[in-house]
């Protein structure tokens, strides 16, 4: 089967609008990605690896093989040409950091060549060395062939990074499904899941940073808050937050005691339209002493990759000697900001949170068009991302701050982390109930407003009950003495008219009145000979 080739539209697979988005095959058929390049000479080690566990009974891992053929998502399949598909497979930014007992040095990797060179380099380390880690930004076919293949790479460590879904239709090959804690205890590697937030000022940005998503390998989406406050926010401003990721691996076994420890670290290219929100997260270090010479600025160019290093760099004696006891701790300092992140978001969902309070409260706001019924929209949003967070929260506490037995570690030096993501989710927590007990308050509101709307139209109803009542007696007495054809007749008797029209309009008028009164004297007088009769037999 082949697949006709259209322009790239330069829109992320979320938001491309398909009428079949499973056009590639869906899970419960076979990869028609897979029988289109199948019949291409187009074959590598890693990738055929990875086919024959496909094959084998680790299904889920035909998404991962899906996405080193197309060099992308492979919802993308159909709209890249010939050219970027090479460009997108043929990516690579990464840099290898090697830890000596004094020094952290920095290479950078610039091509593949470079990176296979590194890899298949057979000489003797220096005795200081300690530990190499290769930091990844965005993932690339050709990264995935060379790590994978010269380093036996587990492929779920890959493909539980080159997506970004926080739910899954029943179709969807895409699903990433949590081992269970005695086969995730013997992986030596693990996800971490974040969120983003960034200001942008216009509606134009906000799709900008989208299209910026869009060129990225990886699948990531800029959500829209939608929180707007038209007292508080510039005009048509927006805040984005963008689904992330960051993954750690370690070689789980070294061929001696005294080789040092191989770690990947794989994290996201950067969003760079708009403004990283409130100016980002704080500083991972306290501040200098005023005396303190040795300041050194952070990195202008705010992204995960260039920040990870420098705060790497920047580890202290003991925390580089700390990797003999727990190679985990590479992963300190990215786990670290991914917690900052983190702190950004909750205490933005907490202004946002204050802000819907004062919508609540705000008598004005009533009397708009919708006031209401959008902070109830608004406080939907933020009560189905919550459990969503949490559950993020509660997956990193329990899957990787408190998972003691590590391949290679007698220590566990993430425990340090421990009371901040706790803190994280109890706020969170907090943040879900505050929000349930808004849309209690809001729907509450809604509903008084909704009774006293039905009042004042109950009472517009009465008003035309009485003018019924007003002239539907004088119509009838009208139609009445029309009867007569000859209105000349009507002379001596025109009088009779109002002497009827006026009383019976009169006594209409009572009747509806004091229709509710009359029905209380009814009753009561029908009590009062009800219990005559019983007294009286």
């Amino acid at each position: 089967m082949e697949v006709a080739s259209r322009p790239y539209r330069n829109t992320s697979s979320h938001y491309a609008t398909e009428d079949d988005k499973y056009y590639f095959g869906d899970v419960y058929e076979p990869s028609r990605i897979r029988q289109v390049y199948e019949r291409t000479s187009y074959k590598t080690p890693y990738l055929d690896y990875i086919d024959r566990l496909t094959d084998s009974g680790w299904s889920h891992l035909r998404y991962l093989a899906d996405f080193m053929r197309v060099t992308t998502s492979p919802r993308a399949w159909r709209f890249l040409s010939r050219a970027e598909t090479v460009e997108r497979g043929s990516r690579i930014k990464a840099a290898m950091l090697v830890f000596h007992t004094s020094t952290i040095e920095r290479h950078n990797i610039t091509d593949l060549d470079n990176l296979n060179h590194i890899l298949q380099m057979k000489k003797e380390d220096p005795h200081d060395v300690i530990a190499r880690l290769f930091i990844v930004e965005d993932l690339s076919r050709d990264l995935i062939e060379a790590f994978g293949s010269h380093l036996d790479l587990d492929p779920t460590f890959f493909s539980g990074h080159i997506s970004d879904y926080f739910w899954y239709n029943t179709s969807d090959p895409w699903i990433e499904l949590p081992d269970m804690s005695v086969i995730a205890g013997q992986k030596a590697h693990f996800n971490v899941r974040y969120e983003q937030a960034r200001y942008l000022e216009t509606l134009r940005s906000f799709n900008k940073a989208r299209e910026e998503a869009a060129t990225f390998n990886v699948l990531r989406k800029v959500d829209r808050d939608g929180n707007w406050d038209p007292k508080h926010d510039v005009h048509s401003s927006d805040v984005g937050t963008v689904r992330s990721k960051m993954s750690f691996w370690v070689r789980p076994h070294k061929s001696h005691p005294s080789d040092p420890f191989i770690g990947i670290l794989l994290v996201d290219p950067p969003i760079t339209e708009g403004f990283p929100l409130w100016g980002g997260y704080n500083s991972l270090a306290p501040c200098p002493s005023m005396t303190d010479v040795s300041v050194v600025v952070r990195p202008v160019k705010r992204s995960v990759f260039e920040e990870s290093i420098h705060w790497i760099e920047r580890m202290s004696t003991e925390e580089v000697a700390s990797i003999a006891r727990d190679s985990r701790a590479m992963f300190l300092k990215p786990l670290s900001i991914a917690c900052s992140e983190w702190i950004l978001l909750i205490r933005y969902a907490q202004t946002r949170s204050s802000q819907l309070e004062w919508e609540i409260e705000d008598p004005h706001l009533r009397h708009r068009r919708h006031g209401l019924s959008m902070t109830l929209g608004k406080l939907h949003t933020w009560r189905r991302r919550f459990p969503i967070y949490k559950t993020i929260i509660s997956e990193i506490l329990d899957r990787i701050i408190r998972r003691d037995e590590f391949p290679g570690s007698t220590d566990n030096v993430l425990r340090s982390l421990e009371k901040d993501f706790q803190l994280l989710f109890r706020d969170l927590d907090e943040l879900h109930n505050r929000a349930e007990r808004m849309i209690s308050v809001v729907t509450a509101v809604l509903s008084i407003e909704e009774s006293q709307k039905a009042l004042e139209q109950n009472r517009s109803l009465g008003r035309l009950t009485y003018l019924a009542a007003l002239f539907v007696p004088l119509s009838f007495i009208s139609s009445f003495f029309s009867m007569n054809e000859d209105i000349t007749k009507l002379s001596k008797t025109f009088w009779i008219y109002f002497a009827i029209a006026l009383p019976v309009t009169l006594s209409a008028l009572l009747v509806t009145r004091y229709s509710h009164d009359l029905n209380v004297v009814w009753k009561n007088v029908m009590q009062r000979a009800g219990r005559r009769l019983i007294e009286d037999p």
